[in-house]
C-alpha cells in the first residue's frame, strides 16, 4: 500500500506492486452493498411495476431490474402510483393515468412456473406517451438464473435509453481478509451471488479478467513467495504461469486471451515480460535498470502502459506492445501508477498522488493533464467497466477498506461494502454474449 511520504524507493515501488494486500484489512464472506453518493443530474425517468406472479419467487426480478438502473446514477424512479393490479401486459394499462403521472418510460413484465420446472420469463420496455413498445423480450429459464436475467433486461433497457451497452449482467472479483485466509471472491457487478473460487492463508493479489471472462489470473503467495496462476471458472482448475526465482507479479492478459505481459525480478530489477499460459515463451521486453512494472494492454493488443521510475520517481510510460523505446505519459506530480486502459483505448485511469493523498485520475492518450476523479485519502487498483462509463478502484471508509466507483466525469459516485469487514484488489470482468 502506497505511503504518504515523497517520492518512494525502488524497493518499496516493487513492495507496492507486488504485494499490496499483505496489509489488507479483516473481512469476513457477503454480498456487496451499493451506496449511491452522486448522480448524473440529468437522470432518465423510468417506472418499473412489479411483474407478474413473481411473488412466489426468491429473486424479485423488477427490483433487481429497478435497483439496477437507479444504481448506475443515470436514471431516477417515477411512481406511477398505487393501483388495485399491476399490468403485465400493455392493454391492461391505464395510459390516462400513467399520462396524468407524466409517466415517460415504463417497464412491465410477467413470471410464469411452467410445467417443466423453468419460469417464463417476459418484459416490455414501453413509450408511456406513445403507448409504444420500445423493447422486449422472452425467457425460458430455471429459477437459479432469474437473478442473472434481471441483470440481462436491465442491460436491454440502459442500451435502449442511454444508447450504450449495460453493464449489469457483468461481473466484479475482488479479495477479501478474514481472520484466518485471504479470499478471491466473484460477485455479480452489483455485489450480490458473490463466492469463493480460492482461499488460503496466504495473500492473494492482482487479478485480472481474461478477454473471454472464463479465466482469471492472480498472484498467490501460497508457497511463501509471489507466483502467477491462471484460474478456470467452470471446472476451478488451475495452473502456474509464472514462479521463477525472484518475484512474480502484476500479470495482465493480452487481447487475445493467448498469453500474460507479468513482471519478473528474475534477471534482477523488475521488469516487464511476456509469457505463454503454459509457461513457455518467455519473452522479455524492458531492459531498463529501473524498476518497470505493472503492464496494461491495448484493446488493439498494439501498445503496453506500464508503471516505471527511470526517470526518478514512478510515472506511467507506453511502449510497443513487442518491446523498444518507451514514451512518458504522464507529468502532473511526482507519483502516477497503475494505469489502465479505456475499452475504446482513447484514454487511461491511473492512482496519482496529490498532497499525500492517493487518488484515481483520468487522462486523454495525447493530453499531458490528468483530471482526478477521487478524494479519498488511499484510492488504489482502479479498474473501466467494460462500457468505460465507470471505473471501480479499492479505498477506505470508517477505517475499513471498501470498494467504490466513479463515472469518467467524476459525477457519479458510489460505495460498495462488506457489513462486517474489508474488501481490495477489484477487477471488473468484461462483456459476455451469454451467461
Amino acid at each position: 500500500m502506497p505511503s504518504s511520504k515523497s517520492a518512494p524507493s525502488r524497493r518499496s515501488l516493487l513492495k507496492w506492486a507486488g504485494a499490496a494486500a499483505l496489509t489488507a484489512p479483516t473481512a469476513l464472506r457477503a454480498a456487496l452493498t451499493i451506496e449511491i453518493i452522486g448522480g448524473s443530474g440529468k437522470e432518465i425517468p423510468v417506472t418499473v411495476l412489479p411483474f407478474g406472479n413473481q411473488e412466489r419467487q426468491k429473486d424479485k426480478v423488477s427490483e433487481i431490474v429497478l435497483a439496477d438502473l437507479l444504481r448506475s446514477g443515470l436514471f431516477r424512479e417515477q411512481s406511477a402510483g398505487w393501483m388495485p393490479q399491476f399490468p403485465s401486459e400493455p392493454e391492461q394499462v391505464d395510459w390516462r393515468n400513467m399520462r396524468n403521472r407524466g409517466v415517460e418510460n415504463l417497464v412491465i413484465g410477467n413470471v410464469v412456473e411452467r410445467s417443466d420446472g423453468r419460469l417464463a420469463l417476459r418484459f416490455r420496455l414501453m413509450d408511456a406517451v406513445k403507448q409504444a413498445q420500445r423493447a422486449g423480450l422472452s425467457y425460458a429459464i430455471p429459477p437459479s438464473q432469474a437473478r442473472i436475467t434481471a441483470h440481462k433486461i436491465a442491460d436491454v433497457i440502459y442500451e435502449e435509453l442511454t444508447g450504450e451497452p449495460g453493464v449489469f449482467a457483468t461481473r466484479i472479483c475482488y479479495v477479501v481478509k478474514n481472520k484466518e485466509r485471504y479470499e478471491l471472491q466473484v460477485a455479480d457487478a452489483d455485489g450480490g451471488d458473490a463466492d469463493f473460487i480460492l482461499a488460503n492463508g496466504e495473500p492473494i493479489i492482482s487479478p485480472a479478467w481474461s478477454p473471454d471472462g472464463n479465466r482469471i489470473a492472480y498472484v498467490s503467495f501460497e508457497k511463501k513467495k509471489s507466483i502467477v496462476f491462471v484460474h478456470t471458472l467452470a471446472d476451478g482448475k488451475r495452473s502456474v504461469v509464472a514462479n521463477f526465482d525472484g518475484s512474480n507479479s502484476a500479470p495482465a492478459w493480452s487481447p487475445d486471451g493467448q498469453k500474460l505481459a507479468v513482471t519478473l525480478s528474475r534477471d534482477g530489477v523488475a521488469q516487464i515480460y511476456t509469457i505463454n499460459l503454459d509457461g513457455s515463451g518467455l519473452n522479455r521486453l524492458t531492459t531498463s535498470l529501473s524498476i518497470d512494472t505493472e503492464a496494461a494492454w491495448s484493446p488493439d493488443g498494439r501498445t503496453i502502459l506500464f508503471t516505471s521510475d527511470r526517470g526518478g520517481s514512478p510515472q506511467i510510460y507506453r511502449m510497443s506492445a513487442a518491446g523498444g523505446a518507451a514514451e512518458r505519459m504522464t507529468f502532473e506530480g511526482s507519483y502516477n501508477v497503475t494505469a489502465r486502459w479505456s475499452p475504446d483505448g482513447k484514454s487511461f485511469c491511473f492512482i496519482q498522488r496529490n498532497a499525500g493523498r492517493y487518488n484515481v485520475a483520468i487522462q486523454e492518450i495525447g493530453s499531458r493533464s490528468a483530471q482526478l476523479l477521487t478524494d479519498g485519502r488511499i484510492d488504489s487498483s482502479p479498474t473501466f467497466s467494460p462500457n468505460g462509463r465507470m471505473i471501480l478502484y479499492a479505498s477506505e471508509f470508517n477505517k475499513r477498506g471498501i470498494l467504490a466507483a466513479v463515472s469518467r466525469d467524476g459525477r457519479i459516485k458510489q460505495r460498495l461494502s462488506e457489513a462486517s469487514g474489508s474488501v481490495r484488489e477489484p477487477a471488473w470482468g468484461p462483456l459476455l454474449k451469454s451467461r
